[in-house]
């Protein structure tokens, strides 16, 4: 399992507590510090979209102006800005296998025991 985030993301603490408390082995990717790439954020838009990637309930969001926030109209554009400000990126996002869940809440986790 790989867990993608930033580690000062409440929501991601969350996640990780829970993986510690249920003894399930994951690396974590810090995309402040190792960054995130084109082809990852192409494959997950590919498979869930970009709408449900982009956190526009986060601050870094509300932070943009309301025209940098307009030219948000599709996947490329989407992934152009998030791969600009990382901190955009819904989290945590938790790839196992073919299974790949954004956010944390404890039944989503649940499958994974």
């Amino acid at each position: 399992m790989k867990l993608h985030g930033i580690p000062n993301c409440d929501t991601v603490k969350k996640a990780r507590t829970w993986l510690d408390e249920h003894r399930l082995a994951y690396t974590f990717h810090d995309f402040k510090k190792q960054g995130v790439s084109t082809a990852l954020l192409q494959g997950w838009v590919d498979r869930l979209g970009w709408e449900v990637l982009v956190n526009k309930q986060g601050t870094t969001w509300r932070k943009l102006d309301a025209a940098r926030q307009a030219q948000v109209v599709d996947a490329a554009s989407a992934i152009a800005l998030m791969l600009e400000q990382p901190s955009l990126i819904k989290r945590p996002v938790l790839e196992d296998g073919d299974k790949l869940i954004v956010g944390f809440k404890p039944g989503y986790y649940d499958a994974l025991t």
